[in-house]
């Protein structure tokens, strides 16, 4: 799969540790979410597989934008079940315009699966709800997501890396 993945974009893709905290190395301090959607809504298909939902079962989504000088840097839509949203969980869907990386990397009992990459391409709806109306739309983008488990509850976040999207710190 990485054969076909732009060489600037590896470093962000297959990095396992905070993107929140990557992307606001790179803007020097001009880092801001952009809350673009939030509310109770039937997941999409493969969502709904990647975590275990039967058909008909609502989640939380919200999609933000990463953005680096006010620039949209990275599209993220984050699903989380209902049955997520208890306990200390609530606060999951209450963020705001609070960055979710900052909150689900400081809770120790957090664990990641695996990274997926994909390519997404003009006509899906991941890459519509992405770029939006751009003018200069790309031919494709890509993303990564990852099934969180926080208290052993999951929630599935997707992040869409931008045409301009910039360098990617090393650490």
């Amino acid at each position: 799969m990485l054969s076909g993945v732009p060489r600037d974009l590896r470093c962000w893709l297959l990095d396992r540790a905070s993107l929140t905290h990557r992307v606001r190395q790179a803007c020097a301090g001009c880092f801001q979410v952009e809350l673009v959607n939030q509310g109770f809504a039937p997941p999409m298909r493969n969502e709904r597989r990647a975590l275990q939902m039967r058909p008909g079962v609502g989640a939380l989504v919200r999609e933000v934008r990463l953005l680096c000088d006010g620039r949209p840097w990275v599209f993220a839509r984050t699903v989380i079940p209902n049955r997520t949203l208890h306990g200390a969980q609530r606060q999951l869907g209450r963020l705001g315009t609070r960055p979710l990386g900052a909150v689900l990397f400081a809770d120790r009992s957090m664990r990641r699966g695996e990274v997926e990459l994909a390519r997404i391409r003009p006509g899906e709806r991941m890459f519509d709800d992405a770029v939006g109306c751009r003018p200069q739309r790309p031919d494709a983008i890509w993303g990564r997501r990852s099934t969180f488990h926080v208290a052993g509850k999951p929630l599935l976040v997707t992040e869409v890396f931008l045409p301009d999207v910039g360098w990617c710190p090393r650490f």
